[in-house]
């Protein structure tokens, strides 16, 4: 099992927190420092069963500044996010074959 992770966001911590509660072993990816690559993200989005605009954080501003109102490929999305990790929706858990997204963090009870 695997959570891409970021200390800074308190619903990531808190979906480290079920994780560890969970009693299963787990490794933690702090995806801002080690990024997920495009074939990565693109298996992540299939579990998830999410469209590439559905995984970005549309609130930071590199988005703001760089991207929003413009039409986008999904694929010119998912580049976005390689190259911005910080655009990624966190924390995402992975379990097997199977994905969530913690929001809420609750979320992810449903592949544990």
């Amino acid at each position: 099992m695997k959570i891409f992770h970021n200390p800074r966001c308190s619903k990531s911590r808190q979906g480290l927190a079920i994780l560890e509660d969970s009693n299963q072993d787990f490794e933690i990816i702090q995806y801002l420092k080690t990024p997920p690559s495009k074939d990565e993200l693109e298996k992540i989005l299939q579990m998830l069963q999410m469209e590439p605009i559905d995984l970005v954080r549309k609130n930071e501003a590199i988005w703001k500044e760089n991207f929003k109102g413009k039409e986008l490929s999904n694929n010119e999305i998912i580049d976005a996010m390689v190259n911005n990790p910080k655009l990624i929706e966190r924390p995402i858990v992975i379990n097997g074959e199977k994905a969530a997204l913690g929001r809420p963090p609750e979320s992810i009870n449903e592949i544990l």
